[in-house]
This record gives C-alpha cells, structure tokens and sequence, in this order.
C-alpha cells in the first residue's frame, strides 16, 4: 500500500485553520510514523508557537493581509508577496512534497499557488460554508477540495468538491458516560437545567454585556448557567461576581475540559465558527447560535444558517442578542419537543472521521496524478 512519506500542510492565522491542520497531520502520521511533514505558517502569527507544541516543524512566510483601514503597511504588501512566493518555492523545491495541503489563512495563498506552479498536487481543506477569496483563487489550480458545508458549491469547481467534515477534537467530543462527573467538576445542582455559553477563547461582548445585565434574573431562575467569557472579559466581570452571591452563575475565563461542559449541558449558546459548529453537530445538544459580527464575509452567519435552514438550530443575531437572547434561552429550556427535535436534526449532520476522510483525498491524489 502507497503511504503519504513527504506532506506539506500550509495556513493559520486562528484556532480554526491551525487546529484542523494538526489533526490532518496526526492522522497522517497515525498511518504512516516515518512520514515527514513541513508546516509552512504566516512570521508573527499563532500557528508559528502552537504547531511546534503540537511536535511538528515550521517555516514562516513574511505574508500578511490587506488591511481594510489605510495604513503604510498596505504599500509593502506586493514586496511581501513576492517575498513569501519566492520562499515558498524554495521551501517546496528543497523538501519535495507529494501532496500541498492548504487550510486557510495568509500564507496558505503564496505556497498552494506555488505548488500549483511547479506541478506539484494540492488539496485545499475549506471549513466554513462561505470560502475565503484565497481559496477560491485556488481552487482552480487544486486538484481537490475538501468540504464539510454543502452550500460551498456555488464557489468551486462541482467535479473536485469532495464532502468530509471538519476535523474535530475527539477529547472534546467525548461526553457518554460523564454526566456525574460533569456535574461534580462545575459544581452544579443536578435537579437544574443547565445552559452552557461559549463566546469563544477571547470572549464575546455581546454575549457577555447580555449575561452581565441580567445575571439577577438567570440567578433567580430554575436554570444554571456554565459562562465562558473569555481572556479579555474575566477580570473585570469575576469583580461584578464576587460582589454578589450568584450561585447559579459559574463563570470560567477558560473552559479546560470542555468534554464535561458539553455533557452537563441541556442546552448551549455558542458562535458559530466552523470548528465549533462542527463539534456541536457530534455532541447533538440543543443549541442557540449566536454568529459574530467581527469575521470576514459574515462567514459566521452563513455557518449558522447551514444548520438553520435544516432546523437544526435556532439562529440569533448578534445585534439581537440584547432584545431576544434570554427569552430564547428560556424558551428552549422549557420546550422538550423542540430541544429533542433540534438534537435528533443536528446528529444528522455530524461527521467524526473528517481527518480519516481528508487523508484518504491526500493518498489518491498524490498517487493518481
């Protein structure tokens, strides 16, 4: 059996570009341990401290993006670009991959379009529902693309869209059997629903300025609330909460075993990024998308609406958080119909081998062309 020995895996930029392009290469190295793989990154971006923690090599590219403010910086973007091209070229020359793997993010663009230019096979892994303009550029010269939303359809060529999934954290997802735990490790009352909100590693200010101002009624209510607020917002809000007794309020900065907070959970509130959404449909909870308003493309929105359209979730906008996020919350609480039609929706939607599936494209295509 032919095996992947020489990959390069390009992109990041966040969370939801590096951590799919970790678990690619887990699973490349899960069938092939001798493999070599290269991970070509963006200088001064996240993926160039967590993919070295994760055990895997990088090279940086001096890449960055337009920015849509005026700034000197834009004027030094063309030199950037052919700087990045010029090193990706020479990286992919030197290392001789079979197969270029792009996940989004800055320097993915100039190494895929290198590769592209040197014939070298490239398989582009697109999370969200509304790709990038990155990669749809690239997709021309791609050789496939891997999909976990039906509606990137209208972006790219029909004959080389394959659907996988997004790779998700198999730990996090792991929840059968943990509910006692669960509810010990937060301290919860096991005769209470309970609602898990999650705004992301840095926070969500909607969803925090919402919670904040009616923490008094949550508290009084027959539910319990599991709150991620986020780095930027703990401080400040932990101060609010040490003032008063709000037993029925758990704030975290950070949820470390995020497994035990989807468990305890009856229902969740979260944003809408493409991992997350993509570990919410394996977990199959009743859930509340929230998308944020501070992505490109309103990618977000278009994420949610994918589950949405398939009543698979409820959908309230950012802008709609203030008027509308409590009654929606305890409106589903009650509602056991619409909780267990929401479930039983969002469980068909669920992918868990997307990284078995992505690498399984990667072999074909890097021995049949």
């Amino acid at each position: 059996m032919k095996e992947l020995k020489r990959v390069i895996i390009s992109g990041g930029g966040t969370g939801g570009h590096i951590f799919p392009a970790i678990s690619i290469a887990d699973q490349i190295k899960e069938r092939n341990p001798k493999a070599k793989i290269l991970f070509i990154g963006a200088l001064g971006k996240m993926e160039m401290q967590r993919v070295p923690k994760a055990g895997y090599r990088i090279s940086g590219l001096p890449i960055a993006g337009f920015q849509r403010k005026f700034t000197w910086s834009n004027f030094l973007l063309p030199i950037k670009i052919i700087k990045s091209l010029l090193k990706a070229r020479k990286l992919i020359k030197n290392f001789k991959p079979q197969v270029v793997i792009g996940v989004g993010g800055y320097a993915s663009g100039p190494t895929l379009k290198m590769a592209n230019m040197m014939n070298i096979p490239t398989v582009i892994q697109e999370q969200n529902s509304f790709p990038g303009k990155t990669n749809r550029m690239l997709s021309k010269g791609s050789s496939a693309i891997c999909c976990a939303y039906e509606g990137v359809r209208r972006f790219f060529p029909e004959e080389k869209i394959i659907l996988t999934g997004n790779p998700i954290r198999k730990k996090v997802v792991d929840i059968a059997g943990k509910k006692k735990q669960a509810i010990t490790f937060f301290r919860l009352d096991s005769n209470k629903k309970t609602v898990l909100v999650i705004g992301g590693s840095l926070g969500a200010k909607s969803l925090n300025k919402c919670l904040r101002k009616n923490r008094k009624l949550l508290n009084k209510s027959d539910i319990q609330i599991i709150w991620q607020c986020g780095k930027l917002y703990h401080e400040k809000l932990s101060v609010i909460f040490k003032m008063g007794k709000y037993e029925n309020i758990h704030l975290h900065q950070f949820i470390d075993r995020m497994d035990l907070a989807y468990c305890a959970a009856d229902i969740i509130v979260s944003r809408a990024g493409a991992i997350s959404v993509s570990e919410l449909c394996v977990v199959g909870k009743p859930i509340i998308l929230v998308p944020s308003p501070n992505v490109t493309d309103d990618h977000q929105t278009k994420n949610a609406m994918e589950l949405v359209s398939k009543d698979a979730a409820i959908l309230v906008q950012d802008l709609d958080v203030k008027s509308s996020l409590i009654t929606a919350i305890f409106d589903l609480v009650e509602n056991d119909e619409l909780k267990s039609s929401l479930s039983s929706q969002i469980l068909k939607l669920s992918i868990t081998n997307a990284s078995e599936r992505i690498v399984d494209v990667c072999e074909k295509i890097a021995f049949t062309k």
